[in-house]
């Protein structure tokens, strides 16, 4: 086992993608045990095939790149602006908004920093706001997209721990929010201290005519949560409902898409499914080795020996996660932790969506922390704005972040009261 672990970080240091990581490692530990190597096709073609779930995964991605491309970012944003424009700093409250907002309907946050990042950057620089503010707020305000539903990692999560999909995403509501009000907080001092500018106070007027413009992708979070809650269609239907939704906007209603982009959008969701499906493919293989040399069994006797006060280990499991997202990426440590420790917890009586949710946002927090925050990759990339003054510039808004972190670790109910409310105690 330690040579797969080894093998497996190494190959990582060495800038191979996640899925050959997981794929080449797996193969090596395979031929080093003796075992037949067509097992690994076998596991491979099993994880992806039986997994109802994870057919989410592309209509979400599916809904994301038609809500990017069909004009509806642009709305989202304008209505956002018409709400909070007039506070001070007010670009950057709309920057915070737009991604509540969108991460209704997209479920991730790279999707969030690509689509709407782009635009809220030129607006907020050519408002006067500092390059590196712009561009922190933007990195920051993407990690929402995940945790208000719907939400590709939490499909991926439920998938790997064999926990509610559904629940997972009622239980992200009240987290995304309060990173949204932590992140306001922190630009409403900086607004301050920097006398950032505000819009002009709107009239009912504008406030109407944004409303209009931007009701109708409004009600895809609506849609989504009601559906689920009142079990209208799983989470899976539910992506599905959301695409097509989105379709009809982007061609029929608001006909800002062509045929040509159309086609367009179909191939860049096949790509980024495609990769997201061969990285669980590969990772099934990896836990199933994981699995056959008793690491879960390990790993939960040695965690019991810290403490089996439920508390102190999910403290200490999340500081080692925190730790560990400077240096990897997020979803290879999701791959890696999820199936190896989800057993242990709930043996140890820690709620799985309640963890479920706290170790998701956890993973998001390291999309802005470097050397492997992707999230500043992207918003660096959309931007112009460079990686140093990009990272110097997003160190202070860490700190909301981890205080809402805290904040769910020890209140359990911040993830649990919702999902209990509306689908029942589990």
């Amino acid at each position: 086992m330690a040579f797969l672990l080894i093998l497996w970080l190494l190959l990582l240091a060495l800038g191979m993608s996640v899925a050959l990581t997981l794929g080449v490692s797996s193969l090596a530990q395979l031929w080093l045990d003796g075992t037949p190597l067509a097992v690994i096709a076998q596991r491979m073609t099993k994880s992806i095939s039986d997994s109802f779930p994870l057919l989410a995964v592309p209509f979400f991605i599916f809904a994301g790149n038609l809500m990017n491309t069909g004009g509806i970012t642009e709305r989202i944003f304008g209505f956002a602006r018409v709400l909070v424009g007039h506070m001070r700093g007010g670009l950057g409250h709309v920057n915070v908004l737009a991604s509540v907002v969108f991460s209704g309907m997209s479920g991730s946050a790279l999707a969030d920093a690509g689509g709407l990042g782009n635009m809220e950057i030129r607006a907020m620089r050519s408002a006067g706001y500092d390059a590196g503010f712009a561009g922190a707020v933007t990195v920051a305000s993407c990690i929402i997209g995940p945790m208000i539903p719907p939400s590709i990692p939490m499909v991926l999560y439920g998938v790997l721990a064999d926990v509610s999909i559904g629940r997972l995403f009622l239980g992200g509501v009240i987290p995304g929010l309060l990173t949204a009000g932590a992140l306001m907080a922190l630009i409403a001092i900086y607004a301050k201290r920097r006398d950032y500018p505000r819009d002009p106070v709107p009239t009912f007027g504008d406030v109407g005519r944004a409303f209009a413009r931007a009701a109708l992708p409004m009600l895809t979070p609506a849609i989504i949560i009601a559906g689920i809650a009142f079990g209208f269609f799983s989470p899976t239907e539910a992506a599905v409902v959301a695409s097509l939704y989105a379709l009809v906007l982007s061609v029929g209603v608001y006909r800002e898409m062509s045929l040509r982009d159309l086609g367009r959008v179909i191939l860049d969701t096949i790509r980024m499914s495609a990769m997201v499906c061969l990285i669980v493919a590969t990772a099934s293989v990896f836990a199933w080795i994981l699995a056959a040399h008793q690491a879960p069994m390990r790993l939960a006797a040695w965690l019991l020996t810290l403490s089996d006060d439920p508390l102190v280990l999910l403290v200490v499991i999340n500081l080692a996660v925190l730790v560990a997202g400077f240096f990897i990426e997020g979803l290879a440590i999701m791959i890696l932790i999820v199936p190896v420790l989800a057993p242990t917890l709930m043996s140890a009586g820690i709620d799985p969506v309640h963890f479920g949710v706290v170790f998701i946002f956890n993973l998001m927090i390291g999309l802005m922390t470097p050397p492997m925050g992707v999230g500043l990759f992207v918003v660096s990339g959309v931007s112009g704005i460079s990686l140093e003054t990009l990272i110097r510039a997003t160190i202070p808004f860490l700190v909301p972040l981890v205080i809402v972190l805290a904040a769910l670790i020890l209140f359990p109910a911040l993830v649990t009261w919702l999902p209990n409310l509306l689908l029942g105690a589990p």
